[in-house]
């Protein structure tokens, strides 16, 4: 099945004239795909109901479809049954696969990737990802992402003062410090960012001119440009003028965390409110995003609007909701809450006189204050990969590296 691009695809194929099948379980799934179809303008496009097995005994003999979109709910060990696809699809065939949407396990979409699915995608199906990844497929120019083994981790507060930053730069120092991982800490606020103030490190132009000139950029240029907070944490981050019109374009931005992933095992993204919405593309890399609110009425609105611009997630990109300071007097019950921002926080900080005393020291002071440590260490376990301990709480962050 294919994985990259035929080494006979000389430039882009006309796909009115290729064949595509797919076979799904629910009248969403079947809809979604047949509009790619209609959108791509398939001549020769068939969607049935079914399953993989359902594919299995429906597929035309000496020759198979040049995309094949299956369904996997249902179907008893679904890896075996891909493998036996494989063996009976021609070498060239694109194969996407969907699960239900319980079904976003990382092992399982890296297991289906090792079998050469070209994309594996859970339920509900977004229209216009199905569609990107079928053209790609049916056009001849649908290559693998370059291999990486880092992580990203974006972090975007739904306004100024959630405390984004604040968790941002205390996560990325425990996972160099406690964990021993290479970090890359990159501010995209290059006038109001206090990253660099968190670290308490000085900040410099390198950022910018990363942004400016992107074809600059590569791993020696970070190995220069970076700001060493630690032995295996390093930052960029500038503090330009308030004059200064500065807005980097997208592709500058992807382009610097694509060398930056090949460099470091984590690369966390600190994303200013104001710039979020103009790196849509960003946003929905793979990875982690950390979407970071309070409590009031005004965040608990941002945080649905930020869920339906950013979309459900994937098999390879999940959003966790912070709410920072929960309980506070002066901000909803937790019901309300709940109601309008569309959905429970996945991790609560609380409000806190001893945190909001140890934020004024920077990372350093968070390290050493077991509340806001106790809050973090689900956060901590799942983006390192820890185990939790036999007890539940309390437990030291040391017991994650």
């Amino acid at each position: 099945m294919q994985t990259r691009t035929p080494a006979t695809a000389g430039r882009p194929r006309d796909v009115r004239d290729m064949s595509a099948m797919a076979f799904v379980r629910d009248r969403e799934s079947d809809e979604v795909i047949r509009q790619c179809f209609a959108d791509l303008g398939l001549q020769n496009g068939l969607v049935a109901t079914g399953t993989l097995d359902t594919a299995l005994a429906s597929l035309p003999e000496g020759k198979s479809p040049d995309l094949l979109i299956v369904d996997l709910q249902g179907v008893d060990d679904p890896i075996a049954r891909i493998r036996v696809l494989a063996n009976v699809c021609e070498p060239t065939t694109g194969l996407i696969a969907i699960g239900p949407d319980n079904d976003n396990d990382i092992r399982i979409y890296r297991a289906l990737k090792s079998e050469g699915v070209v994309e594996y995608y859970y339920k509900p199906l977004v229209r216009s990802l199905v569609l990107q990844t079928c053209q790609s497929i049916l056009t001849g120019t649908s290559t693998e992402p370059p291999a990486r083994t880092g992580k990203l981790i974006s972090v975007l507060g739904v306004r100024g003062g959630a405390g984004a930053t604040t968790i941002a730069t205390a996560t990325a120092w425990h996972l160099a410090r406690t964990n021993r991982r290479q970090v890359a800490f990159i501010d995209l606020d290059l006038q109001y960012g206090d990253a660099a103030l968190q670290f308490d490190a000085p900040p410099s132009d390198a950022l910018k001119e990363a942004l400016d000139h992107p074809e600059r950029v590569d791993e020696a240029f970070l190995d220069r440009a970076m700001i060493d907070v630690d032995d295996r944490l390093g930052l960029l981050a500038g503090l330009h003028g308030l004059d200064e019109a500065i807005a980097p374009p997208e592709a500058a931005v992807l382009s610097l965390i694509e060398v930056a992933l090949r460099r470091y095992r984590y690369v966390f993204l600190d994303i200013p409110a104001t710039l979020a919405p103009h790196l849509k593309r960003v946003l929905q890399l793979p990875g982690t995003l950390l979407l970071v609110s309070s409590s009031s009425l005004v965040s608990a609105r941002d945080v649905a609007r930020w869920r339906a611009l950013i979309g459900p997630n994937s098999a390879e990109r999940s959003m966790l909701h912070i709410l920072n300071a929960a309980s506070r007097g002066n901000g909803l019950p937790p019901e309300e809450f709940e109601r309008i921002a569309r959905g429970a926080p996945d991790i609560e900080i609380p409000a806190s006189r001893q945190i909001a005393v140890a934020a004024r020291l920077g990372v350093r002071g968070l390290q050493d204050c077991r509340t806001f440590q106790r809050a973090m260490a689900p956060l901590l376990r799942q983006l390192s990969g820890a185990k939790p301990p036999a007890s539940r709480w309390p437990w030291p962050l040391s017991l994650l590296g």
